[in-house]
């Protein structure tokens, strides 16, 4: 721990624990601390001191709360005084006049604008390990992560296709069904050593701190790491920070057109026409739902199509068969459309006009009127 007082800049506490219960979990920054019987120490000029296991004690009191004296964790043995509470409220009042407490900002998922450093409060949906022997975590605020734009060509999905997600989903289906069906679920990947540790401090369906993550793009998916300069913080259910995105989750699970992707607004685009009567969903409805032949209208992305050719739509006797692949904020998934489905959805449309619907389609950059000519290397940003 780093602290504080009126007399001293910052001096850190080193504290040694048998259990993990008895190490003090600091709900926020500021928060105020009583340490008792702690051995002080000097090393090059720098004093700290030393929360020895055996005889030292704590506890913990919210920095903010002017009303309440009683404290949110204790050591067993502490033993509280007299003068506690005059000293609490005095050191209240001096945070809050004198500003030295500098909370880092803390960005949502849609907020994420670039491959760099975030802060982040996420809610763990579920702990696992990789096919390469690392542990991952699956991540949740209740907001849309930005979509990006696909460097990859449409002629590369045949041997090198888009993959579904950056890491599997669960093997168990009835993890799956846990998720919540709106918001993206961001991957964290640990890429550090000291995993027993975090592995007893995270807990699923709790809500965390993360400080300086790594966020990532891969094959244009968001993913994150963990690295040894990361940080992680529990925090109470009753966080305002908590609050906030729950009840921004709670009405979007409720709404109609707030299930829709928040980057598709005002409105979607005209390529394709929905005639299905049924509320809008998201692609993880759809992946969660146990009924057969349901009928979902949602708002995706075209990111890849098999065949790329679309004079391969049909096979040699005249039947269509092609396999899309669709994104939403929430997941990824095939979509295929064969025989009578394709009659449907392509409507007898020729092939120069098909040509130009799946470039639309696809997001592929033009370089003519026609929209047939592909700009070499340029970036695919498929509308929604």
């Amino acid at each position: 721990l780093k602290i504080i007082d009126e007399s001293h800049p910052e001096i850190p506490v080193h504290v040694f624990a048998q259990e993990i219960d008895h190490l003090p979990f600091v709900a926020a920054v500021g928060d105020i601390i009583h340490l008792s019987r702690v051995v002080m120490r000097i090393h090059e000029g720098d004093v700290y001191a030393i929360f020895n296991k055996k005889f030292s004690s704590f506890a913990l009191y919210d920095g903010k709360d002017v009303e309440n004296f009683q404290p949110y964790q204790v050591l067993l043995r502490y033993e509280a005084r007299k003068h506690d509470a005059m000293i609490i409220a005095g050191l209240r009042k001096w945070l809050a006049s004198s500003h030295v407490i500098d909370e880092p900002n803390f960005s949502l998922l849609e907020e994420i604008n670039e491959v760099g450093l975030v802060n982040l409060v996420c809610k763990v949906l579920h702990i696992c390990k990789t096919t390469d022997d690392k542990w991952m975590a699956f991540i949740w605020d209740g907001t849309d992560a930005p979509p990006i734009s696909i460097y990859k060509k449409p002629e590369d999905e045949e041997r090198n296709p888009l993959p579904l997600h950056f890491k599997p989903l669960p093997s168990s289906g009835d993890v799956l069904h846990t998720f919540p069906t709106v918001g993206t679920i961001l991957r964290l990947i640990f890429d550090v050593e000291c995993m027993p540790y975090i592995l007893q401090l995270l807990k699923v369906c709790q809500w965390f701190k993360l400080f300086c993550v790594e966020c990532k793009v891969h094959e244009g998916l968001w993913y994150g790491v963990f690295t040894s300069y990361s940080k992680i913080r529990d925090i109470p259910n009753v966080d305002i920070l908590i609050l906030e995105r729950q009840s921004n989750y709670d009405c979007r699970s409720l709404g109609n057109l707030a299930r829709m992707p928040s980057w598709s607004c005002p409105w979607p685009s005209k390529i394709t026409e929905v005639n299905c009567s049924a509320p809008f969903a998201t692609l993880m409805d759809v992946l969660t739902c146990q009924k057969v032949r349901k009928k979902f209208r949602c708002v995706i992305r075209f990111v890849a199509v098999i065949p790329w050719r679309v004079e391969d739509f049909r096979s040699p006797d005249g039947v269509y068969r092609v396999k899309f692949t669709l994104e939403d904020p929430t997941a990824r998934i095939h979509a295929y459309s064969y025989a009578e489905d394709g009659e449907k959805f392509f409507n007898g449309i020729s092939i120069g006009g098909l040509k130009r619907k799946l470039n639309e389609l696809l997001g592929v950059p033009k370089s003519d009127d026609d929209g047939q000519e592909e700009i070499e290397g340029g970036a695919r940003n498929p509308p929604w």
